[in-house]
């Protein structure tokens, strides 16, 4: 299959300049994600999970899988969970990955993902799809892991946003009401919502919740609204005026309508080179019995790219 552009953060500053002076957005896409996820399962992962940001979401599933293809990513998440108290009895303080089992830290490529079929009762991508160059292969990966009735969680930026309409009317920018992706920066998109849903439709995904956030993204608001106001202004909004989808961000909960029973499976990986799901397990790998492929597991981080 032909190889696919991958935008990369690695060893990017995400945490400490991105998001410095973004509370308000961070608040906003909380109270829709606090909506959207379902609360309790046995797996859920997150691809392209950053440095953790929203790991706290996830505590009510047994097994919780942060993916993302910058390894330097997963190690600031690692320590953020490690060194959080919310993540562990604060009599047994987490001295390293081993000691939070239900994480499993993993390198991995979008487009081949290292999970088995119906591995998963959730998966979710927040602030990912914006990347992805070939959404319908990235949508088909993802069906092909989450289990029939299973959810995905997806937020993308959003194409025909009011002030995208309002430069287009000014004849400032381009036309907002197009299908197609649009590429503003190299490896940044904005996608269309009906762009969004009908891919998720092709591969068996049904939305059936959606939220508008950070409808408020507008630098004098937020410099003279108090935050938490701010977001709470968002949180009210987001439901009713979704179906307009006028904000920057829309949220989506898709649920998973491909045939099958709703039984999740037991194997969890899957062998990115031969596609088995025959894997075994030691403290320091994975290795694949079907074509001896070795997956080293380095620092707590599982290298499967």
């Amino acid at each position: 299959m032909k190889a696919v552009e991958i935008c990369d953060y690695a060893n990017s500053p995400w945490r400490t300049e991105f998001w410095r002076g973004r509370d308000y957005e961070d608040r906003a896409e909380r109270i829709a994600l606090a909506r959207l996820l379902p609360p309790r399962g046995t797996r859920v992962c997150e691809i392209g999970a950053g440095f953790g940001r929203l790991a706290d979401f996830y505590l009510g599933y047994d097994q919780i899988i942060l993916i993302d293809y910058a390894r330097s990513m997963l190690l600031e998440a690692r320590e953020h969970i490690i060194h959080d108290s919310r993540f562990t009895h604060p009599s047994t303080p987490l001295r390293s990955a081993q000691d939070a089992p239900r994480f499993y830290f993993v390198a991995a490529d979008l487009y081949n993902l290292p999970l088995a079929d119906n591995a998963l009762d959730t998966a979710l991508t927040i602030r990912v799809l914006h990347h992805v160059t070939d959404v319908p292969r990235a949508f088909g990966e993802i069906a092909r892991a989450v289990r029939p009735n299973g959810t995905y969680v997806l937020e993308h930026a959003n194409k025909r946003n009011l002030k995208a309409i309002a430069r287009y009317a000014l004849r400032r920018g381009p036309n907002p009401f197009t299908r197609e992706p649009y590429e503003f920066v190299k490896l940044n998109f904005d996608l269309h919502p009906r762009y969004v849903i009908e891919n998720l439709r092709a591969v068996n995904f049904s939305a059936r919740a959606k939220r508008a956030v950070s409808t408020f993204r507008i630098p004098l608001l937020k410099k003279f609204v108090p935050t938490a106001i701010l977001a709470a202004l968002d949180g009210m909004f987001q439901s009713p005026i979704s179906n307009l989808a006028i904000s920057p961000s829309i949220f989506i909960r898709a649920e998973s309508r491909k045939p099958g029973l709703p039984t999740l499976n037991p194997a969890l990986w899957r062998c990115v080179a031969c596609h088995s799901t025959d894997i075994a397990e030691s403290n320091d790998a994975l290795a694949c019995r079907a074509c001896a492929r070795i997956y080293p597991i380095v620092d707590g981080i599982i290298e499967f790219k």
